[in-house]
């Protein structure tokens, strides 16, 4: 044994030294054989070549470079390097090229080079080996390729046509609208045509080649169809009935675009048996094919569906008493009673302990399913429990494997089976309606077959029945078919009691009762509005403990007759409700009572209306009467409903004005703006019943427009038309104008007229002393004026400037001080001129001068007193100054008749030479001294 391990430990370390000894001498291994075939079918070119012993004996890894040559195409249409590792055996290498192009359509050559894999040095290239197409050949005519007429969706496709020798293909074309590459060959006998990504829209392409020759017409057609490659079979399972016969079943997959003889095939093959399943297979929603498998318990099924394009499988293995499917039973018959249906089935599968299952369709569309508790080897019933009364309801069922259930079968045939009749269950919902009428009332009696009640029955029937409560008297009772649901009774002001029954084929229901309660005075409730949503109209109530329940009742068509009255009760703990109908459409207004219930008699608690939605009031208000003033307008529409025909509670008015020239701008309104975006005024009244309204601060004389519009919750209509007035001219303007203007013309003209008496009367005309009868005397003149001595007229009032003298004068005259201003020009002022006393001594003496001035008190002017009462008047010019500051001095003024103010005949002849008089009359009441 040693020995023998001992001489392989030489041998492979021998051929470890020769291998190594190739690769560093860098020996190059040729290629000996070269061989080339191609596969037509598969498109695919086999090359086959070897090298020498030596290199398969030192087990060398070799590399060989493998390029391949279309005999049309100057350049390499494809290289790849190939890596092996030789053995001892001796087998020639092979290797497997696909071609993009049918070999037919060109020849094609291989040629192969190799080295050792850790050598840097290639062998020289073999000699070019070629396989011939058939552009060599010499056909009859031109031939298209391939010849497989089958593409696959979304691959690219190269056809091409092979002309007759020494002949050129003048036309290659597809009939098909697609992308396509052409390409000619140098001699122009082959044509190549090139199509990408074929779509099954194009379900095929037609193809047409046409050599040119002379006269005669040499062509070939062919038509590829597109397609695509089988889906895998999804659902692919088997069962039995029976445990005998085997069906399986699967879906078809996705559409394949092929048909005919290029559809899918389906084989089944049982793998444990190695035979393939003979049955036909049957495919409509779903394929399935059946056959009997005789004693066999375990199965390995495997399904291969297969098209041109390529194939696929599918496989189960199952136990045969573990896929029992059943088949579907039979319902012969059935018994019924009110609540109860029995079903009696048949089964096919004969020994074999089913499970069932019963669908039950109620008249509400609602589906139960009741499960099937007992083995229906032994009893082939189902029973159904729980049912109603006189009530069609649609069965079937259905049945799988009670032991390693597997699915379920398909469903019997369904059945409508309706129940017995019974006695009516529950009460009848039944309500009221009193109106008093003279001597008594007519009560309106409605009744609906509530949640609570059942007929239960084919026919149902009524009967309604009163009596007094008080005497006992004898009941009435009248009787209604099922298509009435009210009736009206009349009865007195007593208490009445009223029952209502439901009656069908077989008994009656339990009574519902009413109380009537004795007529009295029924003391008025409020109505209080309410506001509606868009799942009903919300109503509340304050709750109240005695009673056992409540009631709304209101009416669906409130403008109609019948109303429609509908009522619904309430549990005595609740307050609220949301009260909705069908029939409830916004712009109505409904009206609904609460009632309290207590002992099956019923008392109004509160009254409430509203609107599902508030509408904006129609038709607008109609002005019936307008009063102008020049700067007011007052409209009224007195006639104008507020009541339920309005569709919204009318809230108010908005009275609109404006100018029609311009915008309104009105006191007291708020600004408006029109779609069209003029601006009115709006006044807004928020009494519905206030009727009449006077927009004031209009201006006289200006048209305006105006609108009145009721608005409700639901907003108010669009304003369409205008009411036009023309405010009346201002009469007052007139009447002030004239007192404006008339009256101070008037005034002016009376003033004017009565000016000289209102001169004389209020300041009388100084006589002029050359006039009066005083001047008799013998005349003095200077210049054209008289001179008065003094002792020939008694003053009445002496003015002295001076003090001293005022002082000296006292015990004859009172003394009157005033002090007067007054303003002396120079062209105004009067001459003065010497008493006759001067004698006409004209040169002024500087003696000192006492002034002495008269005085007309209706005047209020002063005579005053220069320096020097000789001085003419060029003189007076020059002491102008100084006698404006004497005349603003005080004086004195002395009441000469006053016998208390009388001086001594001494003291008035030592002022006698001092006085002086002058007529004022051209001097404008102005007094100058003397």
């Amino acid at each position: 044994m040693m020995n023998h391990f001992m001489v392989l430990a030489v041998l492979l370390t021998l051929r470890t030294c020769y291998t190594t000894y190739l690769e560093q001498e860098s020996i190059v291994f040729p290629v000996t054989y070269l061989n080339i075939s191609k596969d037509l079918a598969l498109q695919q070119l086999l090359v086959e070549w070897d090298v020498g012993k030596s290199a398969h004996d030192a087990e060398l890894a070799m590399s060989f470079e493998i390029q391949v040559h279309r005999t049309d195409e100057n350049t390499t249409v494809w290289t790849e390097f190939h890596n092996i590792t030789l053995d001892r055996s001796g087998k020639s290498l092979r290797w497997i090229w696909d071609s993009d192009l049918p070999l037919e359509c060109m020849s094609h050559s291989v040629r192969i080079r190799s080295k050792a894999e850790a050598s840097k040095i290639w062998s020289q290239w073999s000699l070019w080996e070629t396989v011939l197409g058939l552009d060599t050949s010499n056909n009859s005519g031109p031939q298209i390729f391939p010849d497989e007429k089958i593409v696959e969706e979304g691959s690219d496709i190269t056809l091409c046509c092979i002309g007759r020798k020494g002949q050129i293909i003048k036309d290659f074309i597809l009939a098909t609208d697609v992308h396509v590459l052409n390409h000619t060959s140098s001699q122009g006998q082959v044509r190549l045509l090139t199509v990408k990504n074929v779509a099954h829209h194009v379900p095929h392409i037609s193809v047409c080649c046409q050599e040119s020759s002379n006269g005669d017409r040499y062509c070939d057609y062919a038509v590829f169809f597109v397609g695509k490659p089988p889906d895998t079979p999804n659902d692919f399972s088997c069962q039995t009935q029976d445990m005998k016969i085997v069906t399986c079943t699967w879906s078809q997959g996705g559409d394949t675009y092929l048909y005919g003889r290029y559809s899918s095939k389906y084989t089944l093959f049982e793998e444990f048996s190695q035979k393939p399943v003979l049955c036909t297979v049957s495919c409509s929603e779903r394929c399935s094919c059946s056959w009997n498998i005789g004693q066999q318990r375990i199965c390995n099924i495997t399904l291969t569906v297969e098209n041109p394009l390529g194939k696929k499988t599918a496989m189960d293995v199952f136990d045969v008493t573990h896929r029992i499917y059943p088949a579907a039973p039979l319902q012969l018959w059935e018994e019924c009673t009110g609540t109860e249906i029995t079903l009696y089935l048949e089964h096919q599968n004969k020994g074999i302990e089913l499970f069932c299952q019963t669908e039950l369709l109620q008249p509400d569309g609602k589906v139960e399913l009741h499960n099937a508790s007992s083995d229906l080897r032994v009893c082939n019933t189902i029973t159904l429990g729980g049912l109603q009364p006189y009530t069609e309801y649609t069965t079937r069922v259905r049945c799988g494997a009670a032991k390693h259930f597997w699915r379920w079968s398909e469903w019997s045939k369904a059945r409508t089976i309706r129940t017995n009749e019974t006695t009516p269950s529950g009460k009848l919902d039944i309500w009221r309606e009193i109106t008093p009428v003279l001597g008594g009332r007519n009560v309106t009696l409605f009744w609906k077959q509530g949640t609570s009640f059942r007929a239960n029955g084919r026919s149902i029937s009524y009967e309604v029945t009163w009596e007094k409560v008080e005497d006992g008297s004898k009941p009435e009772k009248i009787s209604f078919s099922s298509v009435y649901n009210s009736t009206r009774i009349s009865i007195d002001n007593h208490s009445y009691r009223i029952s209502i029954i439901a009656k069908n084929n077989v008994n009656y229901s339990l009574p519902s009762v009413l109380i009537i309660p004795r007529a009295t005075g029924t003391e008025e409730v409020k109505e209080e509005q309410v506001n509606g949503t868009d799942d009903g109209i919300f109503i509340s109530w304050e709750p109240r403990h005695t009673y056992d329940s409540y009631i709304i009742d209101w009416c669906n068509f409130p403008m109609f007759q019948p109303c429609d009255l509908q009522w619904k009760r309430f549990e005595p703990n609740t307050s609220s409700a949301l009260i909705n109908s069908a029939a409830f459409v916004p712009g109505v207004r409904y009206n609904f009572h609460i009632y309290g219930s207590v002992a099956n008699s019923a008392s109004l608690l509160e009254k409430k209306t509203g609107y599902l939605r508030e509408l904006p009031p129609l038709p607008d208000p109609t002005v019936e009467k307008v009063e102008l003033s020049f700067n007011a307008v007052t409209l009224s529409w007195d006639s104008y409903h507020t009541n339920e025909s309005q569709p919204g509670f009318v809230r108010g008015y908005h009275v609109y004005v404006s100018p029609t020239q311009e915008n309104c701008n009105l006191k007291g309104s708020k600004k408006h703006v029109l779609p069209d975006e003029s601006v009115l005024c709006k006044y807004t009244i928020e009494n519905p019943e206030e009727k009449r309204y006077t927009v004031k601060h209009l201006l006289s004389n200006t048209k305006y427009k105006l609108a009145v519009k009721a608005y409700s919750g639901g907003g108010e209509t669009p304003i369409v038309d205008f009411i036009y007035i023309d405010t009346p001219f201002n009469s007052n303007t007139l009447y002030l104008l004239a007192l404006l203007v008339i009256v101070p013309s008037l005034a002016a003209a009376i003033c004017r007229w009565k000016m000289k008496w209102l001169k004389e009367w209020c300041c009388p005309v100084i006589p002029s002393p050359n006039k009066s009868k005083v001047l008799s005397f013998k005349e003095f003149k200077i210049g054209s004026e008289k001179v008065l001595a003094t002792s020939d007229c008694i003053p009445d009032m002496l003015a002295v400037d001076n003090k001293v003298e005022a002082q000296n004068l006292h015990p004859w005259s009172q003394l009157s001080s005033r002090p007067t201003e007054d303003k002396i020009n120079g062209h105004n002022s009067s001459w003065i001129y010497p008493n006759e006393n001067e004698e006409r001594h004209l040169t002024p003496r500087p003696t000192p001068q006492m002034h002495t001035w008269f005085e007309n008190f209706a005047y209020s002017s002063l005579l005053s007193a220069e320096s020097n009462p000789y001085q003419i008047p060029e003189t007076l010019e020059a002491i102008k100054p100084e006698l404006a500051a004497v005349l603003y001095q005080p004086h004195y003024y002395f009441d000469i008749y006053n016998e208390d103010a009388a001086s001594t005949p001494r003291e008035a002849a030592g002022r006698k030479t001092s006085l002086r008089y002058i007529s004022q009359t051209d001097v404008r009441c102005l007094g100058r001294s003397l």
